[in-house]
């Protein structure tokens, strides 16, 4: 008989005398009979062996679980120091400077593509300034077609 079938057993056993129906404790039993029979054995052989290992007698020791794994969010907090004025004013400046810093790389930034905005601008006037002289010289000498038909 393995290890966990003599554990089945006893417990079939358990359950046997002090199940709270009569129709459990028949079921109990039944099921025991089944794993002394699955074992090779008879009811009676099977419930020697399980006293003479003293299983039935003795209350089984457990193993303590293991310990529990502590993660970092599961330690305890420190405790919350208050915050001073001069840190506070040292927190303000701090984000003070670096909003200036901010604002002077945004306008960089922003100079820079005016300048490009600006010079594409500017070739976009002199294309249409040189699309204007073109049309005004059309507009300004008429074809001799008239002349030359005659």
């Amino acid at each position: 008989m393995t290890p966990a079938d003599r554990d089945r057993f006893e417990k079939c056993l358990t359950l046997a005398a002090q199940g709270g129906t009569a129709g459990e404790r028949a079921a109990a039993w039944a099921a025991a009979e089944r794993i002394a029979r699955g074992a090779g054995l008879t009811l009676a052989e099977a419930a020697e062996i399980v006293r003479r290992s003293g299983q039935a007698s003795e209350p089984r020791a457990t193993r303590p679980p293991p310990p529990r794994r502590t993660y970092p969010w599961a330690q305890p907090k420190a405790p919350v120091t208050p915050i001073t004025v001069e840190e506070l004013l040292r927190q303000k400046a701090e984000t003070e400077a670096w909003r200036k810093r901010s604002a002077a790389a945004a306008d960089r930034r922003r100079k820079r593509e005016r300048a490009d905005q600006d010079v594409y601008a500017a070739e976009q006037r002199a294309r249409q300034a040189e699309r204007d002289r073109d049309w005004a010289r059309t507009r300004a000498d008429p074809p001799d077609t008239a002349r030359n038909e005659t």
